[in-house]
């Protein structure tokens, strides 16, 4: 039997900025849309890296504890920057919401993202059955 999708929707990270859900699940895998350094006001928070970095987890964060999971059940992170050279900065924050657990990860420098902001992140999570 075909699984159905869901759409994952919380007001604990800012809403979708266009057609678009914040988390798909299907079956028990869920897919985020990538998500930028958005306060709940729907403003790009300020600063630099580093404070756009926090906020995108906060935001994701939110995402996976709507859909019962957590950044121990990420299976694969794509991450977009817009300036390699800041990753360093970018990989510590990173390294610190993971901890012990690597999920496969793809990182690209892009030339623009949206409200240009300096990063965006997505996930693929593994969900346990219900």
């Amino acid at each position: 039997m075909m699984s159905k999708l869901t759409t994952i929707a919380t007001t604990g990270a800012p809403a979708a900025i266009g057609p678009y859900a914040q988390a798909v699940r299907f079956g028990n895998l869920l897919f985020t849309s990538g998500q930028i350094p958005l306060g709940l006001d729907g403003k790009v928070v300020e600063g630099g890296i580093a404070e756009q970095t926090k906020q995108v987890f906060v935001n994701l964060e939110a995402v996976l504890r709507e859909a019962g999971a957590g950044f121990d059940d990420v299976v694969k992170a794509t991450v977009f920057l817009k300036d390699m050279n800041e990753f360093p900065v970018f990989n510590d924050i990173y390294a610190s919401v993971f901890g012990d657990h690597k999920p496969a990860r793809s990182t690209v420098e892009v030339a623009r993202l949206p409200r240009d902001v300096f990063v965006e992140i997505e996930l693929i999570v593994s969900i346990a059955g219900e």
